[in-house]
């Protein structure tokens, strides 16, 4: 499990790496090109649940701390859904990968 650390104080969010990866990408475009954007998250049980929302700005720092050291193979058709919800009023927020596998709740 990454980790995503904004601000000056240093505000922590746990994301799998792989998500992060992607999620980097997305931000540094952003970034980049001095555009600022909201980012939500869904909070698991061990943060008490619930869900959260930061405005990323250049100003700010950000870092993507990763658990593993090897570097994900990047999806295209995810990076693009991601920017896509990046440039929307919503917000960018983690969204299932396409193309990638889903669980049923029954586990099938």
């Amino acid at each position: 499990m990454g980790r995503l650390v904004y601000g000056q104080r240093g505000f922590e969010i746990p994301i799998d790496d792989r998500p992060l990866a992607h999620l980097q990408v997305v931000m540094g475009s952003k970034l980049r090109r001095n555009e600022s954007f909201f980012f939500s998250w869904t909070n698991g049980l061990a943060a008490g649940s619930g869900r959260g929302t930061a405005w990323i700005q250049p100003a700010i720092p950000l870092l993507f701390l990763y658990s593993g050291n090897t570097a994900p193979q990047l999806n295209r058709e995810w990076l693009e859904k991601l920017l896509e919800l990046a440039n929307s009023p919503q917000g960018l927020h983690i969204v299932d990968e396409p193309g990638a596998p889903t669980i049923s709740a029954d586990g099938s």
